[in-house]
């Protein structure tokens, strides 16, 4: 810390280490970007009494575990943030970054932020509420789906947990394409602009032209310093 300012925000750090007591590795701190990426590379999320962290899977043997942390640890170094771990899971190597899945259906609220008339904001939400291959549906296969699999496990607690996602699916679920549905459909119906936003900024009526003309700066704005690039602590 330099004076009252942090360098980096807490929540930029994570620490890695292997617990001398369970054997597991854990992982604490990070932001929620950070905890999708600690899921993805397998670990699982823990509230308790002691706060929130993720640990390996049960039953992972030494090599499995460490392989598994090492893989975290480079993920997270590569979506830059600051990682302190066991020098087991110390790892150079470079995770290629994709657009997460639920990255891309969430853009989509972004698109909403911006859509400029009822007829735009009906056509994202069709993205969701298409019969055949809208965003519920696809949720509504992969629930069916989850729970085929357990129903195959073939153990009579597993059949329960299969009819237990059906049910949430079938009702919880439903009732919540319902109601998008809905909204969408009523948009649909609405032939009006938002009164807060325009297709295009640049497109303004005579006499508020200037105000949207860019003026010239008699200065330049001063170049801030570059962030510290991610590394190991």
């Amino acid at each position: 810390m330099i004076g009252k300012y942090r360098l980096e925000p807490d929540d930029r750090y994570i620490d890695v280490r292997r617990d001398p007591h369970s054997s597991e590795v854990l992982a604490h701190g990070g932001d929620a970007e950070a905890h999708s990426i600690l899921q993805r590379t397998g670990f699982i999320h823990v509230t308790s009494s002691f706060g929130n962290f993720h640990r390996t899977p049960a039953g992972l043997d030494q090599a499995a575990g460490d392989a598994l942390a090492t893989a975290a640890v480079s993920a997270l170094l590569s979506a830059g943030y600051w990682v302190t771990c066991d020098e087991p899971f110390d790892t150079d190597q470079h995770t290629a970054r994709q657009l997460p899945l639920g990255a891309q259906v969430a853009a989509l609220a972004d698109d909403l932020r911006k859509a400029a008339t009822a007829q735009d904001a009906a056509a994202i939400l069709t993205e969701l509420t298409a019969a055949h291959d809208g965003v519920l549906a696809a949720i509504f296969q992969v629930l069916d789906a989850t729970a085929e699999f357990f129903e195959t496990l073939d153990l009579g607690f597993d059949r329960h947990t299969a009819s237990v996602v059906r049910d949430r699916a079938g009702h919880h679920l439903a009732i919540v394409a319902t109601e998008v549905h809905r909204l969408r459909n009523e948009l649909a119906d609405r032939h009006e602009a938002h009164p807060a936003r325009r297709s295009c900024p640049s497109e303004v009526a005579a006499p508020e032209r200037e105000a949207f003309l860019p003026r010239p700066l008699t200065t330049l704005p001063p170049r801030l310093p570059a962030p510290p690039p991610a590394r190991r602590l």
